[in-house]
């Protein structure tokens, strides 16, 4: 049990503030409406967390200086930072162009097709209905690369895996309910503890969808070279982390598929909202651990690490022709005018909504830099202005299947992919 006394009770007071006006941050960004019950439930929160106890899994985090040498079940390369190359990345260019033939076959020198799928709550409808009706209309990839964040690291596996997975995908996208992805704590309880909501239902999802056959499906298509990364945030450290799904699939670990399901929970857990996922690392023959969060608290979609060489990785890789790059972000990118109350949550919430739609649009500013610097073809499809329905609650099946059939529609016609984030069509940015 703890409790805040003394000169440090303004700060501590203004930092847990702060955290539950982060939960308006995400619950905006993964478009949980403000109306709901967890939502109105914040403000109490707020004013007297300072004085609650603390009731949360007791931590032994990682020291910093292990950052960058900690490991997770002792499986090598099994992730890195989205803010840096990996540290692995000479080793890798050194390889004889043999060597790299034969780890990459199903890769090597053939044309390579890139997903990337962003967070977006019940949005993700969109990423599903753009993936089925491309499936209809025939001429869907086999994507070389597939990543994924939040609501966009639960489609990820089966986008991945390609159409035999398509329902499973519907599923997990189109057919989510509110109390398939939390139930919430009592207020009281909620006030002990480390966040909202509990994430039960969402870990039994996981389990039920993401079993054995899928990891080893997964674990075959790293062995060709084909790879499936899913971003989490380090709330430890503040940066973004790119877990290799395959690399721990193809580990053959005992706890492989526990510690895949861990990350994809991470990837969707919405801090304040549902409670942080514990990692387990190893350094030093000692045990720590690292406390991860959804993703989009770092970014809301991503490619590859940056400041990666990736001109080097396509030529030793002897790929032909111009990558293509595809980016599904589930959210609209236009500012949608909205009245006001001139009281403290709305404020908050509308002021913080604007910051993760600003920031979804600076990570496409970004990924489209990084394909102009590295040659490869950038296409963008984003939620459009003209659909105009509005989600009445958490998860709303008409608002999703909407969505879906919106999307499904026109893919299945052929997707009028943008060429660049629409901010820069005024002024754009001419690529190699």
């Amino acid at each position: 049990m703890s409790s805040v006394e003394g000169p440090g009770r303004a700060p501590r007071a203004a930092r847990e503030v702060l955290s539950a006006l982060l939960f308006v941050i995400v619950h905006s960004a993964m478009r949980l409406p403000a109306r709901s019950r967890v939502a109105r439930s914040l403000l109490v929160p707020a004013l007297v967390l300072v004085a609650a106890c603390a009731h949360v899994p007791q931590r032994s985090p990682l020291p910093m200086e292990h950052i960058e040498d900690a490991e997770v079940l002792g499986i090598p390369r099994v992730r890195m930072w989205g803010d840096a190359p990996p540290p692995w990345e000479h080793d890798w260019f050194e390889k004889s162009k043999a060597e790299i033939k034969e780890r990459y076959s199903g890769v090597y020198g053939r044309r390579h097709t890139y997903l990337a799928i962003s967070g977006g709550g019940e949005n993700g409808a969109f990423a599903a209905g753009l993936l089925l009706g491309w499936t209809a209309a025939g001429d869907r990839p086999e994507f070389t690369s597939v990543t994924g964040i939040s609501a966009g690291a639960l489609v990820a596996p089966f986008a991945f895996l390609g159409p035999e997975y398509d329902d499973v995908l519907q599923k997990v996208s189109v057919g989510l309910t509110a109390k398939d992805v939390y139930k919430e704590r009592g207020l009281i309880r909620a006030l002990r503890t480390d966040a909202m909501a509990t994430t039960g239902p969402l870990q039994a999802l996981i389990a039920q969808h993401v079993d054995e056959e899928v990891m080893e499906k997964i674990a075959a298509e790293h062995r060709k070279g084909r790879s499936l990364n899913i971003g989490t945030a380090n709330l430890d450290s503040m940066r973004p982390v790119i877990w290799r799904i395959g690399a721990i699939a193809n580990s053959g670990h005992p706890d492989a598929l526990k510690l895949i399901h861990r990350i994809l929970l991470a990837s969707a857990s919405i801090p304040v909202a549902f409670s942080p996922v514990l990692i387990e690392v190893e350094a030093g023959g000692v045990k720590y651990d690292e406390l991860h969060v959804d993703g989009g608290a770092t970014s809301q979609v991503f490619l590859y690490p940056i400041g990666i060489d990736y001109d080097h990785v396509l030529e030793k890789l002897a790929v032909p022709g111009r990558p293509e790059v595809y980016i599904i972000r589930n959210s609209r990118l236009d500012p949608m005018y909205e009245q006001v109350q001139n009281k403290l949550f709305p404020i908050a919430g509308r002021s913080l909504d604007s910051l993760v739609r600003t920031q979804g649009i600076g990570d496409l500013y970004r990924i489209y830099l990084q394909t102009c610097r590295d040659g490869l073809d950038f296409n963008l499809a984003y939620i459009p202005s003209d659909f105009t329905k509005e989600s009445e609650d958490e998860f709303d099946s008409e608002y999703m299947q909407a969505l879906f059939d919106t999307a499904f529609d026109r893919a299945k016609g052929g997707y009028d992919w943008e060429k660049m984030p629409p901010e820069l069509e005024e002024a754009p940015v001419h690529c190699r």
